[in-house]
């Protein structure tokens, strides 16, 4: 990975000319996230969407200079969110920034067929990208916003995109593992199944440029010795996961809420992987500093060839 934390990717993207649009900027966290990035020199101005003279109150609030920003006047989500989408479409801005408006409504203009943002035969995903403390590298977690139950294609599928996002981000051939209650294929854990399929297509060349292993669970996907303590040999993935899939919505989203909650020393950015157009897609509860970093990544990936650019 051409950066080894957080801190680090802030100093990379310094100084660079941004143009965010916010849907729903009239939230604390989000504004407090864009006074982070214009002090961080990553935010050189933009549009903030949502009811003018919250948004005004919020922004003093917080001490945003508004003066960089355009600020129009709405209070209904889907056209905030449409609106959003539109500007960065045109060109107005280089990326979203999802602020006090629900997944469904964001997503739902992002998916309009008018925008193109995602290839046929292609699915948009969540792309979260931690650092912990106790874990020796950056590493990602998918899906746990978007697909609720995603069939075995759609898996593979969620897989390329997350392996496209790493690729971008120097990691030539990220490890997968893909996440299981438990370790050994069992017919009657559905997701045990998959992940078997999954690892198989990956020797088969149909799904490329990484290694998939599984089924493993949690310890086995991230230490290498307790992979040796449950029988596990000859494997590459363990203790070096660089992406942890997980079977559904169910599991992924407590878990992406977990690591954000206790993790030690966590930090975080979240993307949507899969579309044309840069958009970053946190939960409207996190902290203003995941939205930064998620900002900060957006910005390094934006010229990027290939999963944020056209």
């Amino acid at each position: 990975m051409k950066f080894k934390n957080f801190d680090e990717l802030l100093g990379l993207v310094r100084g660079q000319t941004n143009r965010i649009v916010v849907p729903g900027a009239n939230n604390d966290e989000v504004l407090t996230a864009c006074k982070m990035g214009v002090d961080h020199k990553i935010i050189s101005g933009g549009i903030l969407i949502g009811p003018k003279a919250q948004v005004e109150e919020m922004a003093k609030k917080v001490g945003l200079n508004l003066g960089i920003f355009e600020v129009i006047d709405k209070s209904d989500y889907a056209e905030m969110c449409n609106l959003a989408v539109d500007l960065v479409k045109a060109g107005k801005g280089d990326f979203l920034v999802k602020g006090l408006v629900d997944t469904k409504f964001y997503m739902k203009a992002i998916l309009r067929k008018e925008i193109g943002a995602v290839a046929e035969g292609t699915v948009l995903s969540h792309f979260v990208l931690f650092e912990q403390a106790n874990y020796h590298k950056l590493f990602a977690v998918t899906d746990a916003a978007i697909m609720i139950a995603p069939t075995l294609d759609q898996k593979a599928m969620i897989v390329n995109n997350a392996v496209d996002m790493m690729r971008m981000l120097g990691v030539e051939k990220p490890n997968v593992a893909v996440v299981c209650p438990v370790e050994k294929v069992n017919e009657k854990i559905p997701s045990t199944l998959d992940a078997q399929a999954l690892a198989n297509m990956n020797k088969e060349g149909r799904i490329k440029n990484c290694v998939v292993e599984g089924p493993y669970d949690v310890y086995i996907s991230f230490s290498k010795e307790l992979a040796a303590e449950k029988g596990i040999k000859g494997a590459v993935v363990p203790g070096n996961t660089d992406i942890a899939l997980f079977p559904d919505l169910d599991a992924a989203n407590p878990v992406y809420k977990c690591l954000s909650f206790f993790g030690a020393g966590m930090k975080s950015a979240t993307l949507l992987a899969g579309s044309n157009i840069p958009v970053i897609l946190p939960s409207r509860t996190d902290s203003p500093m995941t939205k930064l970093h998620s900002i900060a990544l957006a910005c390094y990936l934006k010229d990027k060839a290939g999963v944020l650019a056209k």
